[in-house]
């Protein structure tokens, strides 16, 4: 089965309302969650030369500004196009504020103050098991609301293209997500944003042939994370991104996580004058914990760096000569 849409022109209606569903159902169901949220909740359509795609977004402020993945808009940075769509129908073109491939966020705003905001809770807060509410427009069907439970908290998963990856500490979850479900809120059952939907996992063998669906496991963003981000764009147009300064060994396969011995330039793996050299660390050693908590691969390690805040001080579990020992060191902003 395919789907098609047309895209009527660009228009400036009414905000749309919250539907029957927010009266006639009981405070608290999922009838009437959803039909408060569902105002808020928008597609985004991209155009770029050649390529459209569709994806989703929510209201975050009464100044027009509005959540979504990178992932979503990126095609649409140097010179695309990009279009709104209420609830409603009604249409209005939106412009990036900024966006950060590493986190995989973006916002984006259109010229309208009558939008309603979705509030944002605390993601520190969820537990596994809370039921939570996914809303977006999954393979482009608008206004779309599937229900589950958050199944996994803190999953490192690593999204996109070598070249291009994304590190999300995710808040896993079993409602429906989709192709197009991206950027849209993870609502709890009070109705807030505790996270936005951002990845999806695949069967194997169906990530090339155009089959990838859901199967119960969907990753979002958490909102600890989207709002100190959100900020970050909304005010400089670009996010800051905690490090270390080491280069990882990807090819390691023991315990933990390697220090590369070196690197094709000749190069020390630990950054001169970053936090790991600071405190010590050597080519070769292995990280095998961070604060505590066993590391296993380097795109855990990555995940849980990026998790934190720049000028936050971390405890690294470090074995070298067959000894472990903790080091500490405080986290500064990447220079990318």
């Amino acid at each position: 089965m395919s789907f098609t849409s047309s895209t009527p022109s660009t228009t400036q209606g009414p905000a749309p309302t919250a539907g029957a569903g927010a009266t006639t159902r009981p405070a608290g169901s999922i009838a009437n969650i959803a039909a408060k949220a569902m105002p808020s909740v928008v597609t985004i359509e991209v155009k770029s030369g050649t390529s459209e795609g569709t994806g989703s977004g929510w209201v975050l402020d009464d100044q027009g500004h509005i959540v979504t993945n990178n992932h979503v808009v990126a095609d649409a940075a140097n010179g695309g196009d990009i279009t709104v769509v209420l609830s409603n129908g009604k249409q209005s073109k939106a412009t990036i504020v900024g966006r950060d491939q590493p986190y995989d966020l973006a916002v984006i705003k259109v010229e309208r103050t009558d939008l309603t905001p979705l509030p944002v809770g605390d993601s520190s807060k969820v537990v596994v098991g809370d039921e939570v509410i996914a809303v977006g427009a999954p393979l482009g069907l608008e206004s779309t609301v599937t229900a589950g439970i958050v199944s996994a908290l803190d999953r490192p998963v690593a999204a996109g293209s070598a070249s291009d990856t994304s590190f999300i500490n995710a808040i896993q979850t079993d409602a429906a997500i989709n192709p197009g479900n991206s950027g849209g809120p993870l609502l709890n059952m009070a109705g807030e944003v505790i996270g936005v939907n951002s990845a999806i996992a695949t069967a194997p063998g169906t990530g090339s042939t155009g089959q990838a669906g859901s199967i119960g496991v969907g990753f979002a963003i958490p909102s600890a994370q989207v709002k100190k981000t959100v900020e970050q764009l909304i005010t400089k147009g670009k996010a800051v991104h905690p490090v270390i300064g080491v280069y990882l060994d990807q090819e390691y396969e023991g315990e933990g996580v390697k220090v590369r011995d070196s690197l094709p330039n000749g190069q020390d793996p630990v950054t001169a004058n970053g936090p790991a050299a600071k405190a010590g660390l050597k080519a070769g050693d292995i990280i095998v914990a961070l604060n505590g908590k066993p590391v296993t691969n380097p795109d855990a390690l990555v995940v849980g760096i990026r998790a934190l805040d720049v000028g936050d001080k971390v405890t690294l579990t470090v074995r070298r000569g067959g000894k472990d020992e903790d080091v500490t060191m405080v986290l500064e902003a990447s220079t990318d």
